[in-house]
């Protein structure tokens, strides 16, 4: 089995050592001395392991470092995920919860997660995990608990000082 060679070589050794220095990102630059270490001459099982990773992902990072330069030896971030419910389902969610349920057609007097899952599922056809609904309820109306058709619950007594019972 061949090794991957470096192809980029308009870095030397001292060159990636001295912008791994520089770099302001740690998993970047132990990636740069990683290369250093290869370009010097030392095995690729060695170099791996005194920059904390296997030869297999050294061999990936080669990879990324011929096609890209140092550019590509950096994390790159991750797309952002869509949205499963748009802004006017998660405004008609927000009105279910703050109208509150309908026993008669919903078959509950107040809403629990599950409750909103499911009808969720109903209207809109998207399976969203139990919390979801609850979190979504709670970035448009500024509070995540769900509350009783009958009115929030009373506030606990303070006391005061004095002696206790």
């Amino acid at each position: 089995m061949v090794a991957v060679a470096i192809t980029k070589t308009d870095l030397t050794a001292t060159e990636l050592r001295g912008a791994a220095a520089r770099s302001r990102d740690a998993q970047a630059a132990r990636r740069m001395l990683a290369l250093a270490l290869v370009l010097e001459g030392v095995n690729r099982t060695t170099a791996a392991k005194t920059c904390g990773m296997d030869r297999q992902t050294l061999r990936d990072w080669v990879h990324r470092y011929n096609t890209d330069g140092l550019a590509g030896l950096a994390n790159r971030k991750a797309p952002v995920r869509s949205r499963r419910l748009d802004a006017g389902q998660v405004a008609d969610l927000a009105g279910w919860v703050e109208a509150g349920p309908d026993p008669t057609q919903d078959g509950v007097v107040r809403w629990r997660r599950q409750d909103l899952k499911r009808r969720i599922v109903e209207r809109f056809g998207v399976e969203l995990h139990e919390r979801t609904g609850a979190v979504l309820c709670g970035q448009v109306s500024g509070d995540a608990r769900l509350s009783s058709p009958f009115g929030a619950p009373a506030a606990p007594e303070v006391r005061s000082g004095g002696a206790r019972p």
